[in-house]
């Protein structure tokens, strides 16, 4: 019987071990936390987005680094077999909005306890508070681990440690180093699906304001070519902002996207009305009330703090009357409601990120298996892998579909 250890025991541990199990494989999973899916807690705001009931072709679409990487990982467990998985252990699922799979309790906890009772009943060995200090290598192959007071040895050792964000539960970037000790290279990791600071204060000045039915827009600035546009909601910050719009957009930026010029965020405050429609509603605004101040008249069009501070973003006088408000001034305010530029100045540390892009190289890993190239025995799943996603379950998919490849084929070889 072969000997697997599993290092880590987020939502790719659990999976790796599942299927290593499944498989034959005596099974050890060593979590540094006092329980495991610390992470799996936190997602989707507690309701834990677990994956997306799309095909492979639309999956890999929502992947902008290494889709390619995935094919056989989605092929072995696609976004269907997580959910059959879930139905089938007693956690039943439902899909929402943009194909979104959430378990129908909108519970975290229920996902988190249902991958916990299969390892249970598979016979799973879980060890908590057990920080893993390094690999065992020995002869070219990966033999074990080692803890600060023992050695395990195993046949395979599936690295499933997470990324450096959200630190708190445990992703702490313990599995870049492991990965460094056996030879691999990483690539830079920094911030995905992460808030924005802005170089702006305006919108610190509307800290706590969601704004819903918006469309945020990020596009090159020589070349005009969109990059991301999307309806939604927002956020913003004492730094910025943030929310679903702005997560997701963060994902579309460029490498260089702080080179001055590179690229141009803008705001569409009144995404269901054209540039003559606004025109028109302004103009029956201001004729309906010729002697009220545009101040008074903004609140109708705006959030109340956030039209208060429009004049100004517009260049417009917000104390001058309605009636003497001249066509440019109008176009004005038409254009900075369809077009308000937000000028960004950095992403949010990394350990505020949902999810870190970058880590361990896909060259040096085997998409068939999820194996190092380099160390025989040794395997890599989830967000320590340099793959990453949009929002929308896909990275929670990942995270399954590699860590059941790595585990099916760690208990195999």
């Amino acid at each position: 019987m072969r000997e697997v250890i599993v290092i880590g025991g987020g939502a790719a541990g659990l999976m790796a071990a599942i299927a290593a199990a499944e498989r034959g494989a005596r099974v050890t999973l060593l979590e540094r936390n006092e329980k495991p899916g610390k992470k799996l807690y936190i997602t989707g705001k507690g309701r834990c987005n677990v994956t997306n009931d799309c095909a492979a072709e639309d999956f890999l679409r929502e992947v902008p680094r290494n889709p390619r990487f995935l094919y056989s990982a989605l092929a072995d467990f696609a976004p269907r077999d997580m959910m059959d998985f879930l139905e089938r252990n007693g956690c039943p699922v439902t899909v929402q909005r943009g194909r979104r799979v959430f378990p129908a309790s909108e519970k975290a906890s229920d996902v988190t306890r249902t991958l916990v009772r299969v390892t249970e009943r598979l016979g799973v060995r879980a060890v908590y508070n057990c920080r893993v200090q390094g690999l065992i290598l020995r002869e070219g192959r990966c033999a074990g681990v080692r803890t600060e007071d023992r050695e395990w040895p195993a046949d395979a050792v599936i690295v499933a440690t997470g990324g450096l964000s959200a630190p708190l539960t445990g992703s702490t970037g313990d599995g870049y180093r492991f990965a460094e000790e056996a030879g691999h290279s990483l690539t830079p990791r920094r911030p995905s699906l992460s808030a924005i600071e802005t170089a702006d204060a305006w919108p610190c000045e509307l800290q706590g304001l969601a704004l819903k039915n918006v469309t945020l827009t990020l596009r090159e600035t020589k070349r005009g070519k969109i990059l991301y546009t999307e309806l939604g909601e927002m956020l913003f910050t004492h730094f910025g902002i943030s929310g679903p719009l702005v997560l997701e957009m963060s994902c579309h930026l460029p490498e260089d996207w702080r080179e001055p010029g590179r690229v141009a965020a803008e705001l569409d405050l009144k995404p269901g009305l054209s540039a003559e429609q606004l025109d028109a509603r302004l103009q029956r605004e201001f004729a309906a009330a010729p002697r009220k101040r545009l101040a008074n008249v903004l609140p109708a069009l705006l959030p109340a703090r956030l039209a208060a501070l429009f004049p100004e973003l517009a260049k417009v006088d917000a104390e001058k009357p309605c009636g003497e408000i001249t066509r440019e001034e109008r176009r004005a305010l038409c254009g900075t409601l369809k077009s308000l530029p937000i000028a960004m100045k950095a992403l949010r540390p990394i350990d505020e990120a949902i999810v870190t892009r970058g880590g361990v190289s896909v060259k040096e890993i085997d998409p068939a298996t999820m194996a190092s190239k380099k160390v025989p025995g040794l395997y890599f799943a989830g967000e320590v892998i340099d793959v990453d996603a949009h929002t929308g379950g896909y990275n929670l998919q990942i995270a399954f579909a590699t860590g059941h490849l790595a585990g099916s084929c760690a208990a195999e070889e």
